[in-house]
């Protein structure tokens, strides 16, 4: 007897259909950009954009910095598809809101994820304007992705997580920022929920835990993302640094200035990365 489809499953064969009705492009390549961080999207060769609020069960991006579309196309030769924007647990969605996009996004083929984000510096030998490579993370949101039923079609119940961050893309990053004369960094991630920024006390709390940067997003797409058995690499832009002892105040503006002064190095790497990235098995 066949296993009844579960209503995730139907939830992601609903986008699936829409968006195949508007795009012939089959995607091993996602790529999720975080805040300040859209214009890789100009590298693409644009096939399609396809608005969140055209498509089944999405959520709709309420953060002023992040697009809201999916788009389709082809970086240095493969076939990619782009979130212009994600989704967080501060806006009030629910976790397994959060990441339905990346459940889509398996679907429709992809087995790689380049996540990006922006994140302030907790390492005091990190600064502004850096790239930090992810290695590993720490969940400090208070909740799970795949808290509920789990749908054994799409994942294991308790899956592994161990190498939540591809050792093999990480390396294969090294060598290219080397090429490239790029500095980066490598690091630990940690992610609350927000939408307040942390105090003195926090950021000392999370450097002793062995956090180099923090953030608000990532962790729940990347949970997801394992689960499925997609490959991840991960990289954020530390747009600030959030030392106790010499802390100023922060503004959004700030973030986004910072970001958009690095962009061009993270645009570098992940456009030059991508060709290099092995074809994605399954």
């Amino acid at each position: 007897m066949s296993q009844p489809v579960s209503i995730l499953r139907q939830h992601m064969q609903d986008a699936v259909e829409v968006i195949q009705l508007t795009t012939s492009i089959r995607p091993s390549i996602g790529i999720i950009l975080g805040t300040g961080l859209g214009e890789l999207a100009e590298r693409i060769e644009q096939e399609c954009a396809i608005p969140y609020e055209n498509i089944p069960h999405f959520p709709i991006a309420t953060v002023e910095s992040h697009r809201g579309r999916l788009i389709f196309g082809h970086l240095r030769g493969r076939p990619v598809v782009a979130m212009q924007g994600r989704f967080h647990r501060y806006e009030g969605y629910t976790l397994q809101q959060v990441t339905f996009p990346v459940r889509v996004l398996y679907a429709l083929g992809v087995r790689t994820l380049i996540i990006s984000n922006a994140a302030g510096a907790l390492n005091p030998l990190f600064r502004r304007g850096e790239l930090m490579i992810i290695v590993d993370h720490i969940n400090l949101m208070g909740d799970n992705p795949l808290i509920g039923p789990n749908d054994d079609s799409l994942g294991p119940r308790f899956p592994d997580m161990s190498e939540p961050y591809s050792r093999r893309l990480i390396a294969l990053a090294e060598e290219l920022a080397l090429e490239l004369r790029l500095k980066v960094q490598k690091g630990v991630y940690v992610a609350l929920s927000g939408p307040s920024l942390e105090t003195r006390a926090e950021y000392r709390f999370l450097r002793f835990i062995g956090a180099d940067a923090v953030g608000m997003s990532t962790v729940p797409e990347v949970i997801v993302a394992r689960h499925m058995g997609i490959e991840v690499f991960g990289l954020s832009i530390l747009t600030d640094e959030c030392f106790p002892d010499a802390l100023q105040p922060l503004s959004l503006e700030d973030v986004l200035q910072a970001a958009r002064e690095a962009e061009p190095k993270m645009t570098l790497l992940v456009s030059e990365l991508v060709p290099r990235l092995p074809d994605a098995a399954g």
